[in-house]
């Protein structure tokens, strides 16, 4: 049986969704300063609570390559049709190069920023008239279905890694 025993977040508003399904809650800050410390918190946790796979979403900060050493299991959720628009604010240099597509990109995390194995990917139009809100809300919706997808893939053993490249068997 599939079952999530934590959300660890750095946003303290999740409280709210983990109370909703009974998960157990961890609100961790994590910045530049704290950020050693803090995953070595995160890494605790994940060993009390027998984690097998950690799904970052919103999590929006580099995970260091010590933390993927020993906890390689990651997939992420990129804002971006990768490799286009690696790292911080895809959508926002989207808009500025006048893209007529923008994407989601589910992925393993390594130690390489935003580099990793591909899991999952889709697009979705947008035009001259869209803003960079509007670009940022179809991307919203455009991740959480690219994300599910991954992890349902992975959870389901359908996901053969090689190299930096993957087999998904549908």
């Amino acid at each position: 049986m599939l079952k999530f025993p934590l959300i660890i977040s750095n946003h303290s508003n999740l409280k709210v969704v983990a109370e909703q399904f009974n998960i157990d809650f961890q609100h961790i800050t994590i910045n530049k300063d704290n950020k050693a410390e803090q995953e070595t918190q995160q890494l605790e946790l994940l060993r009390k609570y027998k984690i097998d796979l950690v799904v970052l979403a919103k999590y929006m900060q580099i995970v260091s390559a010590d933390f993927i050493s020993q906890f390689p299991q990651i997939i992420n959720i990129h804002h971006s049709f990768l490799p286009a628009f690696i790292g911080a604010n895809p959508y926002h240099r989207a808009f500025e190069r006048g893209v007529k597509i923008i994407g989601a990109t589910a992925h393993y995390a390594t130690a390489d920023l935003d580099a990793g194995p591909i899991i999952e990917q889709d697009v979705v139009r947008v035009s001259h008239r869209d803003e960079v809100d509007d670009l940022v809300r179809k991307g919203k919706d455009l991740e959480r279905v690219v994300l599910a997808r991954a992890v349902r893939s992975h959870l389901q053993n359908r996901v053969l890694v090689y190299g930096n490249r993957t087999v998904v068997f549908e």
